[in-house]
């Protein structure tokens, strides 16, 4: 098996003035990255991580053990960068990779940008989210409904650039000709649940450009409340030759960022991605910050407005009285 045709799309999204996602389309090579640090820091973590993807040559190295050594490189770019420059200072970056070889695509993956296998109608999420609500839900703690509004689904756990070198999630999936794998930002997933990507890939997953810029859209259409950015690729026969991307060769190692435009800026903590350790204090904070569940709130704001209503009848009978 091989690469058959790929393409990628990112935007902005509505409330944001810059793209900190970058990519890179490499055949045999795809990836995403998030930046995140105040300032421009996010942008030049993620690019930083995307340039050492395309240009660090590993020799032999394939599989699992080339994917793990491409991230520790770029985690230490973005480790030096941050040490060295005053401004990028705390800066970091997600990232997702995928390496497509005869023997599967392997995966690399540390935070919450993730990756999903479409094949014969069907989508699944093939990398975990390092992030809060992730460890809240496997706990118990937190449902997957709760999950997906919680004010703080952008804290993550695990990042490129924070510390010398960092835990790499790596592993290999068997494919099969017609997958379509599928690299996103949280920009999509926190806009776009899983079953409407579904829906766009079974419309058109034969037309990768037209699925990547739809994609997009339909995260603007829900508020297009972070960047947003969409690699997809195709595997077919080894004997086809693959399609080429249906983006300019200038972005090929990493997206370019679009001039900085007046939106509406939203508030960073609930946006941008900020790291926390699973068990930190602040982690925990958070947890106890946000105890009471949609439906406890929604139950609590009747209450309120029951009482207020009775307090009203009281006073207009204690007056006509």
């Amino acid at each position: 098996m091989s690469v058959g045709a790929y393409a990628a799309a990112s935007d902005t999204g509505r409330k944001r003035r810059r793209n900190e996602d970058s990519y890179v389309i490499a055949p045999p090579l795809f990836a995403v990255a998030d930046g995140m640090g105040g300032a421009q820091a996010g942008e030049i973590a993620s690019k930083l991580a995307a340039v050492a993807l395309k240009e660090t040559d590993l020799g032999g190295l394939s599989g699992e053990e080339r994917v793990t050594s491409l991230i520790q490189e770029a985690n230490r770019r973005v480790y030096e960068r941050s040490n060295e420059d005053p401004n990028a200072s705390g800066m970091g970056t997600t990232i997702t990779v995928a390496l497509v070889e005869d023997s599967g695509v392997t995966i690399g993956h540390v935070g919450d940008s993730r990756a999903y296998r479409y094949r014969e109608g069907s989508i699944e999420q093939i990398t975990e989210d390092h992030s809060l609500v992730n460890e809240l839900m496997k706990s118990g703690k937190l449902s997957p409904e709760e999950a997906e509004t919680h004010p703080q689904r952008s804290v993550i756990t695990r990042a490129l650039g924070t510390d010398p070198d960092v835990d790499v999630d790596s592993f290999t999936v068997e494919t099969q000709q017609g997958d379509v794998f599928l690299l996103c930002s949280d920009g999509l997933t926190t806009m776009v649940d899983d079953d409407s990507i579904l829906g766009v890939l079974e419309q058109h997953h034969d037309d990768l450009d037209r699925a990547t810029k739809s994609l997009v859209s339909a995260a603007n259409r829900g508020g297009g409340e972070d960047n947003i950015t969409v690699v997809a690729f195709a595997i077919s026969d080894a004997d086809e030759t693959a399609t080429m991307p249906a983006v300019d060769e200038d972005t090929m190692e990493n997206v370019a960022v679009p001039p900085a435009v007046d939106t509406m800026v939203i508030p960073a903590d609930q946006v941008e991605h900020r790291l926390v350790e699973p068990g930190s204090p602040e982690a925990l904070a958070v947890t106890r910050r946000d105890p009471i569940s949609s439906g406890a709130r929604i139950r609590l704001v009747l209450a309120m407005l029951t009482l207020v209503v009775l307090a009203a009848v009281l006073l207009v009978w204690g007056l006509v009285r």
